[in-house]
């Protein structure tokens, strides 16, 4: 097992390079549905967590509000791979929800953007606009190289 001092700037590093990840949750009777989602990652030394600026849709709260839980896995074409494992809250308040549009309108490229350009997002108080806090309870990160040369190592992490 590794530290989360050392595999969680390498898991933010990864995923802010590869950006959008597939997001797994689980509806009230145990199916999982996936998506695509832009996580922002933010460790500060001490705590590791991640924001979605995302649409409060029926099926997302159903899903969360039988199991508060999202997967998210990061891959690229050179097989560099990261997931996290996470405890999810919803965010409805507009103090967090223009906290978090700030955070991906001034986040450097590629990870930031602005959130105007999302149909029915007018600004950080729209309806149709939430954010949800993602708490990882297990960590990977493993490089691409791990698989196609043997070279490398696999990082792991469990709370």
């Amino acid at each position: 097992m590794t530290s989360l001092e050392r595999i969680a700037p390498a898991f933010v590093e990864m995923a802010h390079s590869i950006v959008w990840a597939s997001a797994a949750t689980v509806d009230a009777d145990g199916r999982p549905r996936s998506r695509i989602l832009h996580p922002i990652w933010e460790w500060d030394g001490t705590d590791l967590f991640g924001w979605i600026a995302t649409g409060p849709t029926p099926v997302k709260k159903a899903d969360l509000a039988a199991h508060p839980y999202l997967s998210v896995s990061y891959w690229t074409a050179s097989h560099d791979t990261c997931s996290a494992d996470c405890l999810v809250e919803w965010y409805l308040d507009d103090d967090t929800r223009r906290q978090v549009w700030d955070r991906f309108a001034t986040a450097p490229a590629p990870v930031g953007y602005d959130p105007s350009i999302i149909p029915g997002w007018d600004g950080p108080t729209s309806p149709g606009f939430a954010a949800l806090r993602l708490s990882p309870y297990r960590l990977r990160v493993m490089p691409g190289t791990v698989l196609t040369a043997g070279a490398g190592e696999a990082l792991n992490w469990r709370a």
